[in-house]
């Protein structure tokens, strides 16, 4: 673990660092404010100390200099004219912590202990986040999906409301997962609801919750989807295959932004983003009398259409790289090129399952073919077609 200590008194520096050498950190130093600055943004520094009261430039301004360079170290004040209002100050400005002079052994151990599980976790958190991110990522530059990108990223920071259409397979879920992402709710939960997969009776105490004995097996109060995703956005998928009373609901939350779980009359303020996908053509479940033309357009104040693999297969040498890669790390199975005449034979495929349709069938052929994925591989085991 590397440390920075920046004190303008060299007995302080000299001390402290043969302490942090002696329990084995790597300790690097600076004799004032400025210099410490341009040490801690040209290296790599796990924690930093720093005082406060220092010629040239202060530790406040320092500190103030590392948050605006977004410099990750953390970073530990000390001063031996401490008191509550300074130590506020510097906690506001983006310290780790405050230590006052005459610095205790024991306090700086517990401290730096204390930033080095703080770091764990942030880089583990980090990693984990990139790993959700591949897994639900946009791949693909064609036109359709640049455009579809474009217009994500610009309603993204808002509230509206999306409306995603497109056939089954296409990767709806995928634009609903950036727009979260990408929004001012991405801390928050991203929950959600496949509206197809639920009984009808059952859609509606899983979308706004129920009390204990509102039925025969409600056994327990349940918090529904609504609230479970507070704060955040809420995904119902196939919403075309909802009912018409949960879609009643629906549209009361929507205007209200309350809702009452089932078996009880009492409001619950909720503050969720909706965002609605279907693969269905909602203008005709309207004119058929399946679905609320005052739902549709509350759900409809931007309207992504999610083009399918036959209308993007351009994008087939991009997704085939991911799926491959993807495939590998899950299965275990090494990496497999492909030939370029075995990329036009899947280009030449009728894709009727689209993008689920075309890693289905790089898993088969990262499992049946050799060292590389030939045009004749593609011809054997590429059977999209039932």
């Amino acid at each position: 673990m590397k440390i920075l200590i920046v004190d303008d008194e060299r007995s302080i520096r000299n001390t402290l660092k043969d302490i942090l050498e002696f329990e084995g950190y790597e300790v690097s130093v600076a004799e004032d404010g400025k210099a410490g600055l341009e040490a801690a943004l040209a290296g790599s520094f796990d924690a930093i100390f720093c005082d406060i009261k220092m010629p040239e430039m202060d530790g406040l301004e320092v500190l103030h200099a590392l948050r605006e360079a977004e410099c990750e170290s953390s970073v530990i004040m000390i001063s031996g004219h401490g008191d509550i209002d300074t130590a506020v100050a510097c906690i506001k400005e983006g310290a780790f912590d405050f230590i006052q002079k005459p610095l205790d052994l024991s306090r700086i151990l517990i401290t730096l202990k204390n930033a080095t599980d703080k770091e764990a976790l942030v880089k583990e958190t980090t990693i984990l986040k990139k790993k959700v991110q591949s897994k639900y990522e946009m791949v693909g530059n064609s036109p359709a999906i640049e455009h579809i990108k474009e217009i994500v990223d610009r309603v993204a920071p808002t509230d509206a409301r999306v409306l995603i259409m497109g056939s089954n397979g296409t990767g709806k879920e995928l634009v609903a997962r950036r727009l979260h992402d990408k929004s001012q709710r991405a801390s928050a939960p991203f929950i959600e609801v496949n509206c197809a997969a639920i009984p009808g009776e059952l859609i509606e105490s899983e979308l706004f919750g129920h009390e204990k004995g509102a039925f025969t097996s409600a056994v327990k109060q349940h918090k529904g989807k609504f609230e479970q995703a507070e704060g955040g956005t809420l995904f119902l998928d196939e919403i075309g295959d909802m009912s018409l009373s949960a879609q009643a609901k629906v549209l009361r939350v929507l205007q209200e932004n309350k809702l009452s779980r089932v078996g009880s009359d009492k409001d619950i303020t909720v503050n969720v983003r909706v965002v609605a996908a279907t693969n269905k053509n909602l203008t005709d479940e309207i004119a058929k009398g399946n679905f609320r033309e005052d739902l549709y357009h509350r759900l409809s104040v931007i309207v992504v259409h999610v083009p399918s693999l036959n209308e993007r297969k351009e994008d087939i040498p991009l997704l085939m790289d991911h799926f491959i890669a993807q495939i590998s790390k899950e299965e275990g199975i090494p990496v497999k090129t492909v030939q370029p005449a075995a990329i036009e034979e899947l280009q030449k495929l009728p894709w009727t399952g689209n993008i689920r349709e075309l890693r289905n069938v790089a898993e088969r052929l990262m499992i049946l073919c050799g060292k590389e994925i030939t045009k004749e591989d593609v011809a054997a085991f590429a059977t999209p077609s039932i």
